[in-house]
C-alpha cells in the first residue's frame, strides 16, 4: 500500500510522521509533497520519507492521497491532480469546509474520506473525526481508520454535519483548554508563584485531572462533587463560576466554532 500526504504542513507532517513509522507500511511507502522548495529541502533530511517535488511522480502510484493543504488551494490542486486519478484511489481530506461532494466532482473520484484532526495529534494524542462517501467499503474503512489511529483515536460519524460540530468540540477544544490553563497559570502568578512553578502546577492538575476521567466511568459531575466539600475550597470556586454563568458561556463559544465551520464551508463553496 502507497500513501501519499500531499502538504507539509502542522497536521500533514504530522500524519506523515506517525504512518511512515506504523506497521501498515513498509519504508518509503509513505510518500510526501510540499510545493514549497524550503520545506521539500526539510523533508528530504528524513530518511523514512519518499519526498516528491511534482504530483505526476506520485499520485499515480498512491493508494490513499491525505490532502492537507488550505482550503483555498484545493481547486487548483485537485485541477492539476484530476488526469493524474483513477477511481481506486480513496482521498482523505483534512481541509476545513470543503466538501466531499465538491471533492468528488473536482478530481472525478468516488472514494472520500472527510476528517477533521486536532492539535494533540502531535504528540499521538489527536481525535480525528471522519466520514466518508457510501463507496468506501468496510474494508476500507477499517484500513483508513486504522492509518488515522495512528496519531491516538478516531471516531466515524455519519454526516458532514456532524463533522462540522466536532469542530466546535475536539477540533477547536484544545484551544478552550489552553485558555483555561493559561488563566489558571495567572491566577497563580497573581497569588506569587513563579512561572516556572505556575506551569506545573496547572499542567500537572490538568494531566491528572484527565488521566482520572479517562480511566474511569464517572462523569463530571460526579468527580466535582468528590472534589468539593460543602462549605470548602473547591465550593467556593465552583459556585464562583456557576454565578459567573461559566458552562452556559462554554457551550456558547463551542457552538459558536460549529457554526462558523458551517459558514466556512458555505463561503468556501460559493467563492
Amino acid at each position: 500500500m502507497k500513501v501519499l500526504v500531499i502538504g507539509a504542513g502542522n497536521m500533514g507532517l504530522t500524519y506523515a510522521q506517525a504512518v511512515s513509522k506504523s506497521e501498515f507500511l513498509k519504508p518509503k511507502d509513505l510518500m510526501i509533497l510540499d510545493s514549497a522548495p524550503d520545506k521539500t529541502t526539510q523533508l528530504k533530511k528524513i530518511s523514512h520519507f519518499d519526498v516528491h517535488e511534482e504530483l505526476d511522480t506520485c499520485v499515480p502510484k498512491a493508494d490513499i492521497i491525505f490532502v492537507a493543504v488550505k482550503p483555498y488551494h484545493a481547486e487548483e490542486l485537485f485541477a492539476q491532480m484530476k488526469p493524474m486519478m483513477n477511481d481506486e484511489q480513496i482521498i482523505i481530506s483534512i481541509m476545513a469546509g470543503v466538501s466531499i461532494a465538491f471533492i468528488k466532482e473536482s478530481l472525478g473520484v468516488t472514494r472520500v474520506i472527510r476528517a477533521m484532526p486536532n492539535l494533540p495529534a502531535q504528540v499521538g494524542k489527536g481525535m480525528t473525526s471522519y466520514t466518508a462517501s457510501d463507496e468506501v467499503s468496510r474494508l476500507e474503512l477499517l484500513t483508513v481508520e486504522n492509518l488515522l489511529d495512528t496519531t491516538g483515536r478516531s471516531v466515524r460519524l455519519d454526516t458532514e454535519n456532524d463533522i462540522d460540530a466536532s469542530t466546535g468540540i475536539s477540533g477547536s477544544g484544545p484551544a478552550y483548554i489552553f485558555y483555561f490553563m493559561q488563566s489558571m497559570i495567572e491566577a497563580a502568578q497573581k497569588m506569587g508563584f513563579s512561572d516556572h512553578d505556575s506551569k506545573v502546577l496547572v499542567g500537572q492538575t490538568f494531566e491528572g485531572a484527565v488521566e482520572l476521567f479517562n480511566k474511569n466511568d464517572l462523569d463530571p459531575n460526579t468527580w466535582m462533587d468528590r472534589v468539593a466539600s460543602k462549605g470548602g475550597t473547591t465550593r467556593a470556586a465552583l459556585d464562583s463560576m456557576d454565578d459567573s454563568n461559566i458552562k452556559e458561556l462554554i457551550k456558547d463559544a463551542a457552538y459558536a466554532a460549529f457554526k462558523r465551520a458551517v459558514e466556512l464551508g458555505k463561503e468556501y463553496q460559493n467563492s
